[in-house]
């Protein structure tokens, strides 16, 4: 039978996973300078954070633990300064 906790958990950590995969993939595709006039943290420091959720993500995929609460921490805020500056 369907669990329906587990099913929403799963839905949950895949969306999340997503959206740290999405910053990622922006952030290596937005040039180096963009970073500077944004008045936040350099890209090369953006990359490592949002490596590190993505790894962190794929070790641990309960949505509500501690790992995957920082790294989804991390890209909101990249997603929200970042690629939110730029629009």
């Amino acid at each position: 039978m369907f669990d329906v906790a587990g099913g929403l958990t799963l839905v949950l950590s895949v969306a999340l996973f997503a959206v740290k995969g999405f910053a990622l993939a922006d952030c290596v595709g937005r040039p180096a300078s963009q970073f500077a006039s944004y008045e936040t943290l350099p890209k090369n420091t953006w990359l490592l954070l949002l490596i590190l959720a993505l790894v962190g993500n794929l070790f641990s995929w309960n949505p509500l633990g501690l790992l995957n609460l920082l790294g989804t921490v991390a890209a909101l805020v990249y997603l929200a300064q970042v690629r939110g500056s730029s629009h």
